[in-house]
């Protein structure tokens, strides 16, 4: 969609043709075909580009719900932004820690695309401000802003180029992704590492991606991974200025709310990894957990330890919930190889099993198929390594 289209869609005519698309596309029930039809038919005389676009823009706001909630069926989406966006909790999170460190204060989001980010900011009180060198999409950021009453400021501009020392803090999320797919050359990211490093030694925050090597986060940074409803979304540097902690980790469940892990609360950081057989109950990390190097911290809350010293699972006598870790109960310990494993399964009468592994070579969907079970129980079955043996146990969460 080009520039002209979109801001003739921002138009009164443009608004009754959305309204018409949705109306079209809530008939068609998911077929493209009719619902196209359907606004042709409706409004014959939109242009092809004027209903295409707005066809567009009804299945893009329904796809965008699970990030951004309700507020998706008024904002405005490109495709590609729209998967690059990052959801509702997650912004909500960063922009909410960033205005408890500047109260009031001002930020310029470098690169906003079509303004998530911005709009988190904005809503968390900040005065907040935003550079995109793409016109349609600093135009969607722009109209994203106004369509839910907020403050800020668009510009059509190169991120590389603004300085942003007028401002209490600056944003970036460098785009990871290249004609090819994914970019895992930090250089090749657009802005690259290097102009990242440089924004780091004022007063920023950068998101990156959550596989980012700890040997490249500068020492004076701290890195915090962020997990939502059980998925790792993203890493951000905080520079020092802003920094609390080296390394963090925060949980946010689906349900709402959130908790953070620091090295604070390891009492093994730079030690020996405690280790002990396998006990009563097991617990599985969450993946900002591990990215952050943070799994002893989970041993030590729940008074336990790891069952191999290379691998993020955690054993204990005592039963927790932590909303660090999914928590299991170990029922008992099953033979390794696989005809015994089998036997065993059949034995139980299991038919349905969900299978976890950590630090052994198997392909989960590949021996569930092989196992071929055909009973009517459903069970847990975590493969790992114990002392350097594979070691499989049968679960049950709790």
């Amino acid at each position: 969609m080009d520039l002209t289209t979109f801001e003739w869609l921002l138009t009164s005519g443009g608004a009754a043709l959305i309204a018409v698309a949705e109306e079209a596309v809530a008939d068609a029930d998911g077929d493209p075909v009719a619902a196209a039809e359907a606004v042709r038919r409706r409004v014959p005389e939109a242009t092809a580009e004027h209903r295409a676009a707005a066809l567009t823009q009804v299945t893009l706001r329904m796809r965008a719900v699970p990030k951004f909630g309700p507020d998706a069926l008024r904002l405005w989406f490109t495709p590609d932004a729209l998967e690059q966006a990052t959801r509702l909790p997650v912004a909500a999170h960063r922009a909410g820690r960033l205005a408890a460190a500047i109260p009031g204060g001002s930020v310029i989001d470098l690169g906003c695309s079509i303004g998530g980010d911005l709009l988190a900011f904005a809503r968390a009180g900040l005065l907040a401000a935003g550079i995109e060198s793409d016109p349609v999409r600093a135009a969607m950021a722009r109209a994203n802003l106004a369509a839910l009453d907020l403050p800020g400021a668009v510009q059509v501009a190169d991120a590389t180029q603004v300085d942003p020392t007028g401002f209490d803090a600056a944003f970036a999320d460098p785009a990871r992704r290249g004609a090819r797919g994914r970019v895992f050359d930090v250089e090749g990211w657009t802005p690259p590492w290097s102009w990242v490093l440089d924004l780091l030694r004022g007063r920023a925050l950068v998101k990156v991606a959550p596989g980012l090597p700890h040997d490249l986060i500068p020492a004076s940074v701290e890195a915090e991974w962020v997990s939502h409803a059980g998925e790792v979304k993203e890493a951000v540097l905080w520079s020092g200025s802003l920094a609390t902690a080296s390394r963090r980790a925060t949980v946010i469940p689906a349900s709402g709310g959130l908790a953070s892990l620091t090295e604070e609360d390891d009492p093994y950081a730079g030690g020996e990894r405690p280790v002990r057989p396998v006990g009563a109950f097991l617990y599985e990390p969450d993946g900002a957990v591990i990215r952050a190097g943070l799994v002893t911290a989970v041993a030590a809350g729940v008074d336990g330890a790891l069952l191999d010293p290379h691998i993020a699972y955690v054993t204990s006598e005592a039963a927790f919930h932590t909303p660090f870790a999914r928590s299991y109960r170990v029922i008992e310990q099953l033979p390794y190889r696989e005809k015994q494993l089998r036997a065993a399964l059949q034995e139980r009468g299991i038919g349905r099993l969900t299978i976890k592994k950590r630090g052994v070579d198997v392909v989960p969907e590949a021996l569930r198929k092989r196992l071929a079970l055909r009973g009517d129980d459903e069970a847990t079955l975590v493969l790992t390594r114990v002392a350097g043996e594979g070691t499989a146990l049968l679960v049950h969460p709790f």
